[in-house]
């Protein structure tokens, strides 16, 4: 990843922080739950936030999205708690320091991500792994704009991305777009 790219990342993550949200599924709000489960230094989903996820703020996609930040992904825990990032030590700090951006003092850290990124159901298989209303996207993640304008059910009108020909430029420049995942059986670096 360029510096230009890396700088991006890190202020688009900044950002969408402050959209996160704890809710994994529909609840209260009509609004789609969109949850992305990633790790900071996997270049999938750098290239992910940077050049899918950022949809949602270019768009008027943020008016029915409640968008949740996990920072965890392929991460092991040891019987003693000890965080194992698979991209190695920074990766673990970088995921820290997210997490406590998402969820200021004094509940920051980053044991209730890997809580939630466990208890998934299905099970991740990779990261980026983005989910809607709870449910995985799998190959679908490329057209999570589309998928996240198939599940609003709300009573407002649907944002103007969600229209035929929005959509249709979306998943043409999807289709040059090819995903790079980190796989959750992959090495772990220690």
């Amino acid at each position: 990843m360029t510096p230009n790219k890396l700088v991006f990342f890190f202020l688009a993550c900044l950002l969408m922080f402050t959209f996160s949200d704890d809710n994994l599924v529909a609840g209260d709000s009509d609004k789609v739950k969109l949850n992305l489960y990633y790790e900071s230094l996997c270049p999938g989903c750098q290239e992910f936030i940077v050049d899918g996820l950022v949809k949602v703020f270019d768009s008027d996609l943020h008016t029915i999205t409640d968008l949740t930040l996990v920072p965890f992904g392929n991460a092991k825990i040891s019987d003693n708690l000890t965080v194992a990032c698979q991209h190695g030590e920074e990766e673990c700090k970088l995921n820290a320091i997210e997490a406590c951006a998402i969820k200021t003092w004094p509940n920051p850290l980053i044991l209730a991500y890997a809580k939630q990124t466990l208890s998934l159901k299905p099970k991740h298989k990779y990261v980026p792994w983005v989910t809607v209303n709870g449910k995985p996207l799998y190959e679908k993640v490329n057209d999570f704009v589309a998928q996240v304008c198939k599940a609003y059910k709300g009573k407002s009108a649907l944002p103007k991305v969600c229209n035929s020909s929005a959509l249709s430029k979306s998943r043409e420049s999807n289709n040059v777009f090819k995903l790079q995942v980190s796989y959750a059986d992959e090495a772990i670096n220690y």
